[in-house]
Parts: structure tokens; sequence; C-alpha cells
């Protein structure tokens, strides 16, 4: 049952996260990029270019939603350990 309650609240946190990310950080982000927009950069290297913009924001928001994974199994797993059956 319980990992069917996390697989249904799994799309709304990775929506809220996703969110969070586009535009609470990815906008401190653009700041450094020299085009300021994020989405586009790319880096060329000869005839290859790289879309490195798409990637960091996809590197980010793994980031985030692995941090925020730990803390609610953390909490979880904590809550059973404090439960000791004797």
């Amino acid at each position: 049952m319980a990992l069917a309650v996390a697989f249904i609240m799994g799309a709304p946190v990775a929506a809220r996260v996703n969110s969070f990310v586009d535009n609470s950080i990815m906008p401190f982000i653009g700041v450094l990029v020299p085009s300021g927009d994020w989405k586009t950069a790319t880096l060329a290297l000869g005839p290859v270019n790289l879309g490195t913009g798409p990637f960091l924001a996809e590197c980010i928001n793994f980031i985030v939603i692995a941090l925020v994974v730990f803390m609610i199994a953390k909490k979880v797993m904590g809550d059973e350990k404090g439960e000791k059956k004797e």
C-alpha cells in the first residue's frame, strides 16, 4: 500500500520540484550564462554543439528531487526505528 501511495504522489511532487527549479533556482543560474537564456545555452566544441542548459536543469531537478526523497525516507525510517516491539 505504501508503494502505491508513493507512486501516486511521485508525479505531483516532481511537478512541484520542476516548477521550483525552473522558477526559483534557474533565474540565478541564468545570470551566469552569457546569453541569459539558460534553456538554450550550448557549448560549441568544433562542429558539435552540446545542450548544456537543458542538461544542467535536469541535473538540478534530480538533485532536488533526490534530496526531498531522502529527507522523507529518513523521516519515515526514523519513525519506524522509534517503534520497537518487545
